[in-house]
């Protein structure tokens, strides 16, 4: 049986050789014919045109591509040797013998003379390698990602006949010089006619070639972009199939040409591929998703729950940072960015933005909603998709919101009502001492020095006047840092009220927005929900440039005004004194605040758009009634 196989492979391999030789053979035919075609005509003074006509013809049975490669091939043959003398004699001896052999000793002579000449057919002839190249690259192009019948592809196939007949008529012309070259009759070397027509000639085909190349650039990103698609359908798939890990998932995030490596929390290489160490193999990944704009104070604040409350907690999870970019704009700027923020983070990482599949970030922006504010996508151990975007009740809740899945959201807000703990939560840590003394809680915001002057001094001679407990705690501004820092030095200086630092500033806030995203993503409007009313109510406030302020209680009551309105009223007191000695000071300060009315006002309410749901009907946080929807475009925090 062996040597029956062995037989039969030999003559398989015999038949094979002998088809290849009889090919090349009939290759080797149809360029002679074409090499005696150029050099009769060319010999003889033919017509241009005709000559090429005659050659097509030749050619007729075979492809376009094919008329171009065999007709340079032809002009290789004829003319290659001639070539090579001509670039090499003045520096090669062997060259320089050759062309004595040859006969052409006039040719070397007159070498300077006749360089225009060199450097027009050499314009030339790289012209016609460049658009053969290109009518080749044509043939190649795949066609499960483009149509011939559509443009692109289309309209390249109509002008490659017409290129493919000024590639040939360029052969003889090109040919028709070398043959006078090789003469060297005396009118030939002093006229430049031959020359300036050869330019023309490279001219022409130059322009060919960049019309081709164009329309070949098309080509290939309408493939890019077939490409895409088919990638992206593929990972969306991926995502909606069960799977038994999360690591088909995490291995599709990276590109197929790109190592899979990341970088662990200690910034070390682990390898996703499933033959190494799979670091988050049967865990729950949360996907953080940003820009490079991420703040250090949003990597701050998840570095605690990260670090701190996960590990004490035993919390099997881990975060992976993707961050995505604009190739288009990428520099040494963005390259020394990501460096610097990929050092500052405290878990696992991608080596580079680059290695994130194009797909995958088509994938996020549609489907997953990313925009500019950063997400936390959750995938299970399964690779399950548990919520599109953890961070809200990361932010509101913490690591108790683990596994971060939207059923946990959902029955956390349920049993979730408005209090001074939901809107405070552990950013002021005297709050349980202070609802245990029983004393009067006032979060105020603003940036205007007079307006929180006037008010703290105000409502600490209110409370005096009470004889009630009252802790005032300064909140800063969204997204005013830099202001905000200069405020809260001088409200320390002066000794006004407690103020709070840059990250509880802007946990703050970014809490708020949060709850309101939140709200939203679960359907919640400002009709059916008392805290998205109040939520959106604060960020209201936060919106105008005026100043803000709401007092609670250990009791939960609690009341909220603009700065002007709760600076008149302290001011007044005098007029509801009484009354709050009758019924408390809350009750009485929403009555009396109740009893004003405004000629006028008006409310900005500031959202980042992050795709995360920006409710479309919104009312004033004053009056009532709807607000008008405008778009804000701004390129800095301050």
């Amino acid at each position: 049986m062996n040597g029956g196989t062995g037989h039969i492979d030999a003559l398989d391999d015999h038949t094979n050789s002998s088809a290849v030789d009889g090919a090349l053979d009939a290759l080797a035919y149809i360029v002679h014919k074409i090499c005696c075609e150029v050099s009769c005509k060319c010999s003889g003074g033919g017509d241009a045109h005709a000559t090429t006509m005659g050659i097509l013809n030749m050619l007729s049975s075979y492809s376009w591509d094919a008329k171009v490669v065999l007709t340079l091939a032809a002009f290789a043959v004829n003319f290659g040797e001639f070539w090579l003398i001509v670039q090499l004699c003045t520096s090669n001896s062997l060259a320089k013998s050759v062309a004595l052999l040859k006969q052409l000793p006039d040719l070397l002579e007159h070498s300077p003379t006749l360089k225009p000449h060199f450097d027009a057919l050499n314009k030339l002839i790289n012209a016609m390698i460049d658009v053969t190249k290109c009518i080749v690259e044509f043939t190649e192009l795949p066609s499960e990602f483009i149509s011939i019948d559509e443009p692109p592809l289309s309209t390249a196939k109509a002008h490659i006949p017409t290129a493919t007949y000024w590639i040939i008529w360029s052969v003889v012309a090109c040919a028709a010089q070398i043959t006078g070259l090789v003469g060297m009759r005396h009118e030939f070397i002093t006229s430049t006619s031959e020359a300036w027509e050869l330019s023309n000639l490279a001219h022409k085909v130059s322009s060919i070639h960049e019309h081709l190349q164009s329309l070949l650039g098309l080509c290939y990103q309408r493939i890019d972009e077939m490409k895409l698609l088919e990638a992206f359908e593929d990972f969306k798939r991926t995502i909606a199939t069960p799977q038994m890990d999360n690591l088909k998932i995490l291995l599709k995030i990276f590109r197929k040409e790109e190592t899979c490596y990341l970088l662990n929390p200690d910034k070390t290489e682990v390898d996703l591929i499933p033959c190494s160490y799979r670091c988050l193999e049967k865990k729950h990944v949360l996907l953080l998703i940003s820009d490079l704009d991420i703040s250090h104070e949003e990597i701050r604040v998840l570095e605690a729950l990260y670090k701190g409350e996960r590990v004490s907690s035993e919390l099997n999870y881990e975060i992976l940072w993707l961050p995505l970019v604009d190739r288009s704009t990428w520099n040494d700027g963005y390259e020394q960015k990501f460096l610097s923020l990929k050092s500052i983070m405290s878990w696992y990482t991608v080596k580079h933005p680059f290695a994130i599949e194009p797909a995958v970030i088509k994938y996020i922006m549609e489907v997953w909603g990313f925009v500019k504010k950063p997400i936390a996508v959750t995938l299970d151990p399964q690779g399950k998709v548990l919520c599109p975007n953890a961070l809200n009740m990361m932010w509101i809740w913490g690591n108790s919101a683990f596994p971060f899945s939207s059923e946990k959201e959902e029955s956390f807000w349920k049993s979730e009502a408005w209090t001074l703990e939901l809107l405070v939560d552990r950013l002021e840590p005297n709050l349980a001492t202070w609802v245990s003394q029983q004393k009067v809680v006032c979060f105020y915001g603003g940036v205007q020095m007079e307006w929180i002057e006037s008010f703290t001094t105000a409502t600490k001679g209110v409370a005096k006047a009470l004889d009630i407990g009252l802790e005032m705690v300064y909140v800063g501004k969204n997204n005013a840092k830099e202001r905000v820092k200069k405020i809260t030095a001088l409200i320390k200086e002066k000794q006004l009220s407690h103020a709070w630092q840059d990250d509880n500033v802007w946990f703050f806030w970014n809490r708020l927005e949060s709850m309101l995203y939140s709200k939203t993503q679960h359907g919640k409007t400002i009709e059916n929900d008392v805290i998205k009313q109040e939520v959106m109510t604060m960020l209201a406030y936060d919106g105008s440039e005026n100043g803000w302020a709401v007092f609670f209680t250990g009791s939960d009551e609690m009341v909220r005004a603009n700065g002007e309105k709760v600076l008149s009223s302290m001011k007044s007191f005098d007029q509801w004194e009484k009354l709050a000695k009758q019924m408390g000071f809350i009750p009485a300060l929403r009555k009396h605040l109740d009893g004003i009315t405004d000629d006028h006002h008006c409310t900005r309410l500031i959202l980042p758009g992050n795709g995360g749901g920006i409710p479309e009907r919104v009312q004033c946080a004053e009056c009532g009634r709807p607000m008008e929807m405008y778009f804000m475009y701004r390129c800095c925090v301050e």
